[in-house]
């Protein structure tokens, strides 16, 4: 929405141009105001760039441009709600790379990501999004696609005998305005991972998680991942490692353009979210600096996928790059402590002495553990050789290598980076979708019936247009769909448009029907299929709503619900019931009832910034209510 703006207020002040001068410095201060509440939101000063947005409202008349302005203010607003519940994870480690192959360096499995463009998705030109992951023998497929109009989209495609099936969207919950990218299936196929630009957020890519529920076979109401994993920056491509010891994510905070900061943090299954009212302690956790512990080092994450088809064969694979790895990083480290030196020898100045010598002895303090490590790998790489020689197993020294030779990073930190090889663009045959009828009121080039003509339950008005002794050609609609048409017991034809759920909508659209030449068109009701006098559902529809009821469903990974649970609730909605049922040997926690849906999804996503992963509402059906 910022770079919205940045195109708008220029126009803006090229129109203001012939009112006078006073209306361009007007205009100036609102851009001013608007790029300073856009650099407070990115620095995590959420109250203080809300009410820079609100003087930028008071200064503006222009509707396009204040709609923008408060889009701009709910992201400073959906910043601040999220303070309240801020994970303070164990950064492991931090590296940076190019947006276009950071991630070839995450340890997922060799050669399964296809660079774009592709038969699934064939625009290549997204800043962030440039590649789908599509291992071999995957059955189902979830990847970003843009759609008619631009957007980029998450589907599901599944694996059938030769061919895959017809792209599907997965479902409302999941489909924003704008964009959704990397979704990325946890281990256990139970969450599905992807950033979003659309959904509740503070700015460019956040984080997101859905849970599958088995009931309903559906994705459930998207949770933004909350801080750190979100930012008012751009976040994505999340995942966790399958040996369930770290979390990974990509994230533009503090990089230039053209690359992003991958972050390896100790993954937590049940992770404690405080709230942090210190902007100064804020930013500190939202700048996930790697720890400085022996203990995490870790080389061994990097190496773990790269496993061929005979399993001892990877096994020692990737031994031989550990080994590598490890005399590489004690390399690195024996560079740093002479180059450190040199300089001390050359620097006069007291505080840059203290530094040096401090980093001298902490580099001089890994030296040990890494010259350590290295002795055991060693000794493991030494005791499969021998293994392999009492099996009378031939290895091809040449092809190991060129394994153990791939391109590593970040050796001189807590975790080594092993850059996999892009696949291949995938050779496969997806299905064409089947379009499904649009039941929208419309005026196209040419008319349309109906698909079905049954009218779908509950109080209903149609536009109705004549009535007839012969069924009509289409032509002498007029472009109007659909049209719905119904034949009496005595052979004629009636002929409706449109599906309205009020009279007022019905009414907006009858003077289109009638400028086409259906002048004695008028409105029609209907209650559950069977027609009722207008007057009749007006009344109706001024006394009574039909609602959704809903209830949430939440399940704990113990017998409790984490202490922030119910206050995370009542602060959106009050007091509710709070019933608690066992199921199958599962403690869940029954909320409700609800009838907004909006403030559904609200709480399911704050019951998760709380540390729940499993929680879903469920429809109990509709109900008339009394206004």
């Amino acid at each position: 929405m910022t770079d919205y703006l940045k195109k708008t207020v220029p126009i803006l002040l090229t129109l203001f141009l012939f009112s006078g001068n006073m209306e361009i410095y007007a205009s100036q201060d609102v851009d001013s105001l608007l790029r300073r509440a856009d650099s407070l939101r990115k620095a995590y000063v959420f109250g203080k760039s809300m009410r820079l947005y609100d003087q930028a409202l008071e200064q503006t008349e222009d509707s396009v441009a204040r709609i923008a302005i408060q889009d701009s203010k709910m992201l400073s607003e959906n910043g601040l709600g999220m303070t309240d519940f801020v994970f303070q994870p164990t950064v492991v480690a931090r590296h940076r790379f190019s947006t276009e192959d950071f991630y070839l360096y995450y340890p997922l499995r060799d050669s399964s990501w296809r660079p774009l463009p592709n038969i699934l998705n064939s625009d290549a030109g997204h800043p962030f999004y440039k590649a789908i992951y599509f291992p071999e023998d995957m059955r189902i497929l979830y990847y970003s696609a843009p759609d008619a109009d631009g957007a980029v989209n998450i589907y599901r495609t599944d694996r059938k005998d030769t061919t895959w099936s017809a792209p599907c969207l997965l479902n409302e919950y999941l489909v924003s305005s704008e964009d959704e990218i990397y979704p990325m299936l946890s281990p256990d196929g139970k969450h599905l991972y992807f950033a979003s630009s659309g959904l509740y957020g503070m700015g460019g890519f956040d984080l997101y998680v859905s849970s599958w529920n088995e009931d309903q076979k559906e994705w459930g109401p998207p949770a933004n991942m909350g801080m750190p994993f979100s930012s008012p920056y751009n976040d994505f491509l999340f995942i966790n490692t399958p040996d369930g010891k770290y979390s990974i994510f990509a994230s533009d905070r503090n990089c230039p353009g053209d690359s992003v900061d991958v972050y390896v943090i100790e993954q937590e299954t049940m992770p404690v979210r405080k709230g942090v009212d210190d902007i100064a302690q804020l930013r500190k956790i939202m700048a996930l600096e790697p720890v400085d512990d022996l203990i995490r080092f870790d080389n061994s994450a990097a190496m773990q996928q790269i496993l061929p088809e005979d399993v001892d064969t990877g096994t020692y694979t990737a031994k031989v790059a550990e080994v590598k790895t490890l005399r590489d990083s004690i390399y690195c480290y024996n560079v740093g402590i002479d180059s450190r030196r040199a300089r001390l020898e050359e620097n006069q100045e007291e505080d840059e002495a203290v530094r040096l010598k401090n980093e001298i002895a902490r580099f001089e303090a890994r030296l040990p553990f890494l010259q350590d490590s290295l002795k055991k790998a060693s000794e493991d790489l030494q005791k499969i050789e021998m293994d392999f020689l009492f099996r009378g197993i031939a290895l091809d020294p040449d092809q190991l290598m060129t394994e153990a030779d791939r391109e590593v990073e970040g050796v001189a930190s807590n975790y080594a980076f092993m850059r996999m090889n892009p696949g291949e663009a995938p050779d496969i045959e997806v299905e064409k979708p089947v379009e499904k009828f649009d039941y929208t009121f419309m005026i196209l080039p040419e008319g349309r019936f109906a698909e079905d003509n049954t009218l779908p339950a509950g109080l209903v008005y149609q536009i109705q247009l004549f009535n007839l002794t012969d069924r009509p050609d289409v032509t002498e609609f007029r472009g109007l769909s659909p049209v719905f048409e119904e034949i009496a017991p005595d052979g004629r034809y009636t002929y409706r448009a449109g599906v309205f759920r009020s009279y007022n909508d019905a009414l907006s659209h009858i003077n289109k029907v009638k400028r086409l030449g259906f002048r004695t068109a008028f409105i029609t009701a209907f209650m559950d299929g069977e027609k009722i006098p207008v007057n009749k559902a007006r009344s109706f529809e001024r006394q009574y709503a039909v609602v959704t009821l809903y209830q949430i469903n939440i399940v704990p990974a113990g017998d409790r619900l984490p202490d922030l649970t119910v206050p995370a609730i009542e602060q959106l909605c009050g007091r509710k019931d709070i019933a608690r049922t066992v199921e199958d040997g599962r403690t869940i926690y029954v909320v409700g009832n609800f009838d907004d849906k909006a403030l559904v999804d609200k709480v399911v996503v704050a019951v998760r910034a709380t540390g729940v992963a499993d929680v879903y509402p469920v429809s109990l059906g509709t109900k008339v209510l009394k206004r």
